[in-house]
């Protein structure tokens, strides 16, 4: 079984919520524990976050944030992509506690975060062009 979803919003902060519906919805159909599904929420929240905030600047007029999921057998993959500033060193960036936006008293967690609740961080990322954070998880289809 394959199945994929492409969806763009405003790159608004109240949109994070948006899209932690949408991709709870998707996830459902692989029959995800309550813990499962909260791990994908929070991920994809910091992955939007982060595009908002460190992408855009929370410069929102004629910005989007792109997430594209695909569910391939009991693997879910999601990708939140920003047009944005990028990022200048991502081994850099991936540092727990490290943050570009100090004046925003951002914790540096993210993507931690990240690491911590899916299976697979790929962050790709060219200065002046955007981000693509790609996160993968494996689903026990027997239960």
């Amino acid at each position: 079984m394959e199945n994929k979803i492409k969806v763009e919003f405003s790159s608004l902060s109240k949109n994070e919520s948006f899209a932690r519906v949408v991709i709870a919805a998707f996830a459902a159909q692989l029959d995800p524990t309550l813990d499962e599904l909260s791990d994908i929420k929070t991920a994809v929240s910091e992955a939007v976050t982060n595009a908002i905030i460190h992408g855009y600047g929370n410069e929102s007029e004629g910005n989007f944030v792109k997430l594209e999921a695909t569910i391939i057998e009991n693997e879910f993959t999601v990708k939140v992509i920003d047009n944005g500033a990028g990022i200048d060193n991502v081994d850099m960036a991936m540092q727990p506690l490290y943050t570009s936006r100090p004046d925003l008293e951002r914790s540096g967690m993210g993507f931690t975060v990240m690491e911590t609740f899916m299976d697979s961080l790929i962050v790709e990322s060219v200065k002046g062009e955007g981000t693509t954070v790609t996160m993968k998880k494996a689903f026990n289809t027997v239960r």
